[in-house]
């Protein structure tokens, strides 16, 4: 079987292109960067430390790899039968073209053999919306073979892989932590679901999708930005201290609250699972700065990101929200000038006020109670 996963980086090569690959299915890389690119075709695998309690190297065997900027990716995907991403949200416009090219080659072999493609990236239903961007450079005539032998397959992923670590020289060397989930959405197959340990499938992804939205990545970022207003550096050295982690901790109960009441999820189930979050933040083998996991508020400010979709949620059904909406209050402390978007918010910011900026990117009213508090949150993290 053969997969051609978009996007040889840190993530790429640590989670998804692993696990393809230790599923023995014959995986190639498509990426731009021509070293990686270059140094995959040479030596065809690479070695993943895998840290939790104790440090493990293992090498990922017989991969290859193209650069998705040629011709050549086009050819691989006609030939390919599973296709995966990890790319990141705007990528995946303008890796779109090429698939759609590579479906219209499918198309014109005659090759009416199912193939699935599964977006594996840190945004709700993002294969949908990469479908959505293939459609577009599609005839009428090739949405329909389309949608017939082409499966998009919606999924949720969740594993920490940090930037790589500082002084190491091998460009394909990867580091990631112990745990892992990758969950499709079985309902979206065409043909044979294929056997990947590590790829579980389910057929109610979005309680999946939210579990880890609202706890993963929301404790993930209140984590960052407390950190930053405490002049912290790290991740871990944010979730270790007392006070950071008692406020993470809260905000993710809030948020949990509504996973409970939305899915039925079981309490005590939910509450072992935070704690499970809250130690892989404090796993020693893992740098992961503040500031990278930050970047970007202007997205994660957005109604369907990790922090207004939480808080949405307990005003439908009227639950506590004091510590999300002091999460979204110290997302407007956080600054960084190498961030676009965090550039763009705080000029936003000094021109138009709180509740003007906070309104205009999470859609909430600018009249609202929540406005109001949040704005006398930020205040009082001054």
């Amino acid at each position: 079987m053969k997969a051609l996963h978009f996007g040889a980086g840190n993530i790429g090569r640590g989670f998804i292109g692993k696990l393809l690959a230790d599923a023995g299915l014959e995986v190639t890389f498509a990426d731009v960067n021509e070293t990686v690119v270059n140094a995959l075709i040479e030596r065809k695998e690479y070695p993943v430390k895998i840290v939790g309690e104790e440090c493990v190297v293992e090498v990922v065997k017989n991969v290859t790899a193209v650069n998705s900027a040629t011709d050549a990716v086009v050819d691989c995907i006609a030939e390919s039968d599973l296709i995966t991403t990890a790319v990141g949200p705007t990528v995946l416009k303008i890796i779109s073209k090429s698939i759609a090219q590579g479906i219209e080659k499918r198309a014109a072999a005659g090759n009416t053999a199912p193939m699935n493609i599964i977006a594996a990236e840190n945004m709700v239903r993002g294969t949908s919306q990469l479908k959505a961007a293939v459609l577009e450079h599609l005839s009428d005539e090739m949405q329909v073979f389309t949608e017939k032998n082409i499966g998009f397959v919606d999924s949720a992923v969740d594993r920490i892989v940090p930037p790589a670590e500082a002084g190491e020289t091998d460009p394909l060397a990867v580091t990631v932590e112990t745990f892992s989930e990758w969950i499709v959405d079985e309902t979206q197959f065409k043909g044979d679901i294929p056997s990947i340990p590590g790829m579980e499938c389910t057929d109610n992804l979005m309680a999946f999708v939210e579990r880890k939205l609202f706890t993963l990545n929301t404790g993930h970022l209140v984590t960052a930005y407390l950190g930053v207003l405490a002049g912290l550096e790290t991740i871990k050295d944010s979730i270790e201290n007392d006070e950071i982690r008692a406020q993470v901790t809260a905000t993710m109960e809030e948020s949990g609250a509504v996973l409970i009441k939305r899915y039925g999820f079981d309490p005590e189930a939910h509450a072992a699972y935070i704690q499970k979050i809250l130690g892989r933040f404090a796993n020693p083998y893992l740098r992961d700065e503040v500031d990278r996991v930050g970047r970007q508020p202007i997205r994660k400010l957005s109604p369907q990101d990790r922090l207004v979709k939480p808080l949405n949620g307990t005003l439908e059904y009227g639950l506590p929200n004091e510590n999300l909406i002091k999460a979204i209050a110290a997302a407007f402390h956080y600054k960084n000038e190498d961030d676009p978007q965090a550039v763009e918010l705080q000029a936003m910011f000094a021109e138009k006020g709180f509740a003007e900026t906070l309104a205009h990117y999470s859609e909430l009213n600018i009249d609202s109670e929540v406005v109001k508090l949040a704005e006398q949150a930020y205040q009082a993290l001054k």
